[in-house]
């Protein structure tokens, strides 16, 4: 269970050190944090956890996580979403979305704290 701590995000992405790093980093400055590898684990824990922020990577083992933004809007409408990429082409269906950012791999902490 999250502590009353700060904002509540969800990492969804199948590489370790991005979750650990996205974890560390948010920890630090005061976010409850949660992480998943797999699309199926990350969309079980977004309807138990309710996070206020999630950070998806689209090429998961289990499917693309960007197929799942119009599901997670209509589930949690204020939830900011940010998606992870480490290509630079973007859907413009997605792109276009409100509450909905873009960040490119590799990640770097300065650029991490304008999603928050």
């Amino acid at each position: 269970m999250y502590s009353s701590m700060g904002l509540k995000v969800l990492v969804i992405d199948d590489e370790k050190d991005i979750c650990s790093l996205l974890d560390s980093f948010l920890t630090k400055n005061g976010y409850a944090v949660k992480t998943a590898s797999t699309l199926h684990d990350g969309m079980e824990l977004m309807k138990e956890l309710r996070p206020d922020i999630i950070f998806l990577d689209n090429n998961l083992p289990d499917g693309l996580g960007w197929d799942q933004v119009d599901f997670i809007q209509q589930a949690l409408p204020a939830c900011k979403i940010n998606l992870i990429s480490a290509y630079k082409f973007v859907p413009e269906s997605i792109r276009n979305k409100p509450a909905v950012g873009l960040i490119e791999k590799p990640i770097s902490f300065t650029t991490l704290k304008n999603y928050l």
